[in-house]
């Protein structure tokens, strides 16, 4: 905000287009305050709207849902139309593309590690220091499956990161039995971001979320993990494809402009489109991500173990999260594991019979107006008349120039 009051007085604003620096405020953690359904933003005056105790996948849900024809049909220009899977572009990705790069320090960490070659798949295992060996053994499973989508590579190069470094020691030796393994170990690298002095290597903060490591590591895997050309796999011991794989998996194909990927949405994840008669409705979409395809595949995989799909994928928690929508009554039980294609932009809604919600978000969007079936769908009529029915409430703070 300091910026923006900065550009606001150099280019007067207030002068010149007569618009004063107001924030308008939305909550939308308060559901009887929030306008996120039943107002239009296109009109409001205000300059910047600050879109408070929310996230990108969450506004992107909301917003796909507003009352307003006007502002779906925006935020289907940005993010697809939910019934139309193939209408879904890979929206994070290309915005960290164009926006996002490595700094100098963590630039030179990356290519310490690659040596000048590029990764074929990168494996994300979020563990929170737990040693599952289901879990590693899925992503095992996960990565040969990637392997075969490379045709005639005998032996694809793997980059490996984790919160949990004792999970890279233990997998390493049973991914170099048919693939080059490559790994960041921050405690060899020699570079100013490691610098010793700095007191980076001492940082013990979030010691059971990140292991012994510093924070900083985080940055680097992030980047040499989206570096890779055909593949990126999300395996854990409690929640797949976090936001953090699924950012890795939107960038590295937005890095591979011009190839193929092959996703698949359903009710619960398959290894395979001939399994569907067997579980549930599962659509199988081909779509590019560029002008021009060049053949070779890109996919981002989701590593299940039987534990996690015993009860349906209960544990997939949060309205963000990309398998939540299929963690209700209705998700697939009882199997011994899966490697599941996964869309680079999450479903937005539950729409679409077989989708299907947990009691507790039923219950959660009722706040908001919502009516939500078991099955993923939803009483547009309610939601008419629950927006008829209510005050509109407006927050606005000024900044004084």
């Amino acid at each position: 905000m300091r910026e923006i009051k900065h550009l606001w007085r150099l280019n007067k604003c207030v002068k010149k287009y007569g618009r004063r620096l107001i924030m308008r405020t939305d909550d939308f953690e308060k559901p009887t305050q929030t306008n996120v359904l039943c107002s239009d933003w296109r009109k409001w005056k205000q300059p910047i709207i600050w879109f408070q105790g929310t996230n990108d996948a969450v506004a992107a849900q909301f917003f796909l849902k507003n009352i307003h024809p006007e502002m779906r049909n925006a935020a289907s220009i940005l993010f697809g139309k939910p019934e139309v899977l193939h209408s879904r572009p890979n929206v994070f990705g290309e915005l960290m593309r164009v926006l996002i790069t490595p700094s100098e320090d963590v630039e030179d960490a990356v290519n310490w590690v690659l040596g000048g070659v590029e990764p074929d798949i990168s494996l994300h295992m979020r563990m929170l220091m737990n040693k599952s060996i289901r879990a590693a053994q899925a992503a095992l499973n996960c990565i040969r499956k990637a392997k075969q989508n490379l045709g005639k590579s005998p032996r694809p190069r793997v980059v490996i990161v984790s919160d949990t470094p004792s999970l890279v020691k233990s997998i390493t030796p049973n991914i170099s039995k048919f693939a080059e393994v490559v790994h960041f170990d921050y405690e060899l690298f020699k570079g100013n971001i490691s610098d010793s002095r700095k007191g980076l290597h001492s940082l013990e903060f979030r010691m059971k979320d990140w292991g012994p490591a510093p924070r900083w590591v985080a940055f680097v895997d992030f980047f040499l993990a989206s570096r890779a050309k055909y593949a990126v796999v999300s395996g854990a011991h409690r929640r797949v494809g976090t936001t953090y794989a699924q950012l890795i998996a939107a960038l590295a194909a937005a890095n591979n402009l011009g190839t193929c990927i092959h996703i698949a949405f359903g009710s619960c994840p398959l290894t395979n489109v001939a399994q569907t008669s067997k579980c549930c409705n599962v659509h199988s979409i081909l779509s590019f991500a560029g002008d021009k395809p060049t053949g070779s595949k890109f996919a981002f995989l989701s590593s299940f173990q039987g534990n996690l799909l015993r009860e349906g994928l209960r544990f997939q928690i949060g309205w963000g999260h990309v398998w939540n929508r299929f963690a209700g009554p209705l998700g697939c039980r009882n199997q011994p594991n899966q490697c599941a294609f996964t869309p680079l932009l999450p479903p937005a809604w539950w729409d679409g019979l077989w989708q299907s919600p947990l009691p507790r978000d039923i219950k959660k969007l009722a706040g908001y107006g919502i009516q939500l079936s078991g099955f993923g769908t939803i009483d547009e009529n309610y939601l008419g008349t629950f927006c008829s029915s209510r005050k509109v409430v407006v927050k606005t703070v000024p900044f004084l120039l």
